[in-house]
């Protein structure tokens, strides 16, 4: 038989004017009869599946193979089965950890210093990936993966999220194929604010029971299962970033009710028989000290015993739902595993699973249950601000509260290390990884140091796949990690990861060979050497023994070298917490300009709509034609805060919520005129509210104002789509949507209050300019 791709050995020449056929194996003619066809080579890579879980503010003994009593049985099975890496270090917060672990570039020169939520307008604050930093994802798929991301992105600036913004440091365009999930920092397990399916907004509606983890983990499983009914060879990168166990925490009834009454003994207790096991378990060698309880001012934990009754059965109530929430992530875990295992998949997967910080203190000494109060944090917000609002200790943790744990569980999360998220000692920065691959790795402990930039080119040796050498015509960064292959091969190896500053908020700190310097830097306090604190780490792990008196040339050399680092991986300018922090690029003051919103309109994003009502006086008026019918004209927020106004019975309605608080406006009778919503911002953080026709009127406030990350769900019209305002009219009503003919919803953001941090930055910036 004839090979229609076999060309004759001298082939006719082409005219030269024919155009088209650069690059053609195969051989034209005028008719198919006198030609051969020929087709590109396609990529087929060989390599393993790789399966990424990368969890949000756990804690390095939270997991049961690092010491915890969480169940967590599908973890355990991951790290019997494969390597568990006890020194493994990250950054102090989750963009910064995110963007360094998918590139291998130090974060502040990947452009993220810090979370994706400001932008002063430094190299270390652009909060986008840059052009010549391959992605993991990027690489993969270069050498035929297929590639799928699920879950927190938090790689995109916050200002660049909305539905006109430049898309290029969005996953799809960060080399995904697929993506679900949200593109911020946070969300509501129960009612997420707002989740992005590829490169566009997700309208569907949330069922009853509805639970993040849980959709997040069918999604992934649909991306396998429709993969292999297409394609039974092609290896997979999944990136699978939970959203857990960052706040607002949450938990499903059904997971809560196995920890019920486990966690009354306190977090004394627990932190106790954490260090056992992890010592048992020769995750730190004998003599390793468990340091005091957390004694730093702001950051100090008091002993459980001396608690009220009270107060410890409210405690234990977070650290409850907290458990549920972790081992609704471990069932998760389970899930991918077992879907590995019925396509025969399960031995040639690498599976990762880390942390991107240690546990986080932002619950305060006593937890809330009022999340976005307490996370509030602008300058000038009054000492008498309320940070926790009473709730029903049965609804912790469930769809009507927005709760964090204190910082007292943070501690026992991070046993046996001292601080927390944020912070630069190990607290902040070491969590669990564990690595399977039965096909390719051996079981047991590893104990050399590893840094987060290490994953990426770890990884891709690995796979067998180089990293790309350019990205998009664009000569590619120089890598910062070092494959960390020759530790897992062998127990034996030094660590090919010697060195490594870190720098978050003004922490600061520095590795090298064991030995440590780190700082609690405190703003407004000079950034010089005298900050520095000395630990030599590899005999004092827990980092108990302050030595920079007896090693002062130690501590002088590190600080020298921190010095040079930080210029050579763009940290400065460092953050001095001057109204620069507040900048932000001109540009984005278009984000503050009136809008219309008309029925339909899927449901605006959370920065975008902030801009419209944050630190100032607002209107908001609603024209509909016709009968006024009944249901939501237009709401903003959700159960941590928002306010809603709806039509019921013949009247306009007022309901808001300051962080849990409920205030309700008396009904306004309708007249077939528009509805107006008009804001008033007060000082010290309050609006004042009425609610009017051209028939009556009606008062709420004053009341604490809504800022920060709140309202953190956006604007909706015509229906309350996100996280439910008033948790009442949800019960009877749903999303409530409205049945008249609702023609508009109209904008209009009014002057900034003299407090507003984002007008005392312009302020500033001006008379720099000026003085200069």
């Amino acid at each position: 038989m004839t090979d229609p791709t076999a060309t004759d050995p001298t082939p006719p020449a082409l005219p030269p004017h024919a155009r088209g056929y650069d690059g053609f194996t195969g051989q034209v003619g005028r008719v198919f009869a006198e030609s051969r066809p020929g087709w590109p080579a396609e990529k087929r890579a060989k390599g393993p599946n790789i399966v990424v879980v990368l969890v949000d503010d756990l804690g390095y003994a939270d997991i049961g193979p690092f010491g915890g009593e969480i169940a967590t049985p599908a973890l355990d099975a991951l790290a019997a089965g494969g390597l568990r890496l006890t020194n493994y270090h990250t950054t102090p917060l989750c963009s910064p950890s995110r963007a360094a672990l998918l590139t291998g570039l130090n974060p502040h020169r990947a452009g993220f210093a810090f979370p994706a939520n400001s932008d002063p307008g430094y190299p270390a604050y652009s909060f986008q990936l840059p052009d010549n930093a391959p992605s993991l994802a990027e690489s993969l798929r270069g050498a035929g993966y297929a590639t799928f991301a699920v879950g927190k992105w938090h790689l995109t600036r916050d200002a660049a999220s909305h539905d006109a913004a430049d898309r290029s440091s969005w996953p799809l365009q960060r080399g995904f194929d697929r993506y679900f999930g949200s593109l911020e920092g946070l969300t509501n397990l129960h009612h997420p604010h707002r989740l992005v399916w590829d490169n566009s907004p997700y309208d569907g509606d949330f069922p009853e029971g509805y639970y993040l983890t849980d959709d997040l983990t069918d999604r992934a499983t649909r991306m396998i299962d429709t993969l292999r009914a297409s394609d039974p060879d092609k290896p997979f990168f999944l990136y699978f970033a939970h959203h857990a166990m960052h706040g607002p925490l949450g938990a499903k009834d059904s997971d809560l009710q196995r920890y019920r009454g486990r966690y009354a003994e306190g977090w004394d207790a627990v932190r106790e028989k954490r260090f056992a096991k992890q010592l048992a378990e020769g995750l730190f060698p004998a003599g390793t000290a468990l340091p005091p309880r957390n004694s730093e001012p702001g950051k100090d934990v008091p002993p459980w015993d001396e608690l009220t009754v009270e107060q410890q059965e409210l405690f234990a109530r977070y650290m409850e739902v907290y458990a549920a929430s972790l081992d609704n992530v471990d069932q998760s875990v389970g899930r991918i595993v077992e879907t590995l295992r019925k396509h025969g998949e399960l031995d040639n997967t690498i599976i990762v699973f880390t942390s991107d910080n240690g546990a986080t203190a932002e619950g305060g000494p006593a937890g809330t249950r009022s999340y976005f109060s307490q996370f509030v944090h602008v300058p000038g917000v009054p000492s008498t601000w309320e940070r926790d609002v009473e709730r029903e200790l049965d609804l912790l943790g469930g769809p009507q509260t927005t709760i964090h744990y204190p910082r007292g569980w943070a501690q026992a999360s991070n046993t046996p290390f001292r601080l927390y998220k944020f912070d630069t000692y190990a607290g902040g920065v070491r969590t669990p990884f564990i690595v399977h691959w039965p096909a390719g790795l051996e079981a047991g402990l590893r104990h050399q140091y590893v840094y987060v930039t290490d994953v990426t080119p770890t990884l891709l040796e690995l796979a067998g796949v180089p990293r790309l050498t350019d990205r998009h015509g664009v000569a590619s960064a120089e890598e910062d990690g070092v494959s960390a292959v020759p530790v897992l091969r062998d127990p034996a190896v030094e660590s090919p990861h010697t060195t490594q500053y870190t720098e978050t908020g003004g922490n600061r700190g520095y590795y090298a060979d064991g030995w440590k310097i780190v700082t609690r830097h405190i703003p407004g306090k000079p950034f010089d050497d005298s900050e520095w604190e000395l630990y030599h780490v590899a005999t004092d792990p827990t980092e108990t023994t302050n030595v920079a008196a007896e090693h002062p040339e130690k501590l002088a050399e590190l600080a020298a070298a921190w010095e040079h680092a930080a210029w050579n991986n763009a940290v400065f300018p460092l953050n001095d917490y001057t109204p620069a922090n507040d900048l932000r690029r001109p540009a984005d003051e278009r984000l503050e300009r009136p809008v219309t919103l008309y029925p339909g309109t899927p449901l605006l994003e959370r920065y975008r709509s902030a801009q419209l009502v944050q630190f100032r006086d607002f209107v908001v008026e609603a024209t509909v034609d016709g009968a006024p019918g009944e249901g939501v004209l237009f709401s903003h927020g959700d159960q941590g805060g928002g306010y809603v106004v709806y039509l019921e019975g013949g009247a306009a309605h007022l309901t808001y919520n300051a962080y849990g608080a409920v205030h309700r406006s008396g009904p306004v009778p309708l007249d077939g005129g528009p509805i107006r919503l008009s804001a008033t911002a007060l000082p010290d953080f309050q609006w004042s509210f009425v609610l009017a026709t051209d028939s009556g009127s009606a008062e709420v406030g004053p009341v604490a104002q809504l800022i920060g990350l709140a309202p953190f769900t956006g604007i909706s019209v015509g229906a309350d789509r996100g996280g439910p305002v008033d948790w009442d009219l949800h019960t009877r009503a749903g999303t409530f949507p409205h049945t008249g003919t609702l023609r508009h919803v109209r904008y209009e953001p009014g002057a900034q209050a003299d407090y507003d941090p984002k007008l005392i930055a312009r302020l500033w910036a001006e008379a720099e300019r000026v003085y200069d």
